[in-house]
């Protein structure tokens, strides 16, 4: 599984403070802290029928993760969403569109650690694609070697640019080829995917891990509440490998790829004992969600 160039990118305009670049033109200093030091926070967010998907909770979670880092002079959500809209009208862009939206700490004077060398405000980047859902119908898992980051190490509430940690476990499993990385926390349980959250269904209930190492996404969250509002059982909870080769079912969530099917983990085939897909109903859900919630474009 490997996204593809898509033609309609070829002329995108990407915007960096204040400014749209074509594409080809759009580029941050090597002083940029997201050059020097992996040194940034980002959102990814979608846009479906005139409307960005939970783009409030995105805001809220850039602005508490640039805050736990410390950054300075911090863009507004309004602010940042008339960058955000000026990026998609600039673009024609209303629907099957995919942002990746990035606040780095900033340039600094000199390269160098030290934020205190940063003293021109951070930098915000929206990079809009045309890019519907990357994965497949279904995927195959292989569990990494790599042991997701505890809060003791780098906190998974910070959605950070440093991405080392899962960028190792997806190389162990294109070296598996496997489609992605299944990563355990530090005492052994399943924590998350390499880039997304992961879900189990057994005997018609949804269990999912703690947001304790892997991170608390806005699609997760979104899972977690369409169950709750539609009487599907759903549990937080520790799990262990063998429960996930056992589920009836087994889907991973995330902005990028929504909600997609595990067919096998480790090569254990993911079968369904139950006489109905779980996964089918929080899907159908989560597609009706999507037509009606979410901030409507001013274009």
């Amino acid at each position: 599984m490997l996204q593809q160039f898509n033609e309609k990118n070829k002329n995108l305009k990407v915007y960096i403070d204040g400014k749209l670049y074509h594409r080809d033109e759009a580029k941050v200093s090597v002083f940029d802290s997201v050059v020097q030091g992996g040194d940034a926070v980002w959102e990814g967010i979608r846009v479906y029928n005139g409307r960005i998907f939970c783009l409030d909770k995105h805001l809220q979670r850039l602005q508490d993760s640039a805050h736990a880092m410390a950054f300075t002079q911090i863009p507004s959500n309004d602010e940042i969403k008339k960058a955000i809209f000026k990026t998609l009208e600039a673009n024609n862009m209303r629907d099957g569109v995919h942002m990746r939206l990035t606040l780095t700490r900033g340039k600094k004077i000199t390269s160098g650690m030290d934020p205190r060398l940063n003293q021109y405000g951070p930098t915000l980047i929206v990079l809009a694609e045309w890019k519907p859902p990357v994965y497949p119908p279904s995927i195959t898992l292989v569990t990494s070697n790599i042991r997701r980051n505890s809060p003791s190490t780098i906190d998974s509430k910070i959605h950070h640019n440093n991405l080392i940690n899962n960028i190792l476990a997806k190389i162990e499993a294109n070296y598996a080829k496997a489609d992605a990385a299944l990563m355990l926390d530090l005492y052994g349980y399943v924590s998350e995917a390499n880039g997304t959250n992961i879900f189990m269904v057994r005997n018609g209930q949804v269990l999912t891990p703690h947001a304790d190492s892997c991170l608390p996404g806005i699609t997760r969250a979104t899972i977690i509440r369409l169950c709750m509002d539609n009487n599907i059982p759903i549990l937080e909870k520790n799990i262990s490998l063998t429960e996930m080769y056992t589920a009836d079912e087994v889907f991973v969530s995330g902005t990028m790829g929504e909600l997609t099917a595990v067919s096998a983990i480790d090569g254990r085939k993911i079968v369904n004992k139950s006489t109905k897909s779980v996964l089918t109903e929080i899907n159908k859900l989560f597609t009706a969600l999507t037509k009606t919630e979410g901030e409507p474009l001013p274009f």
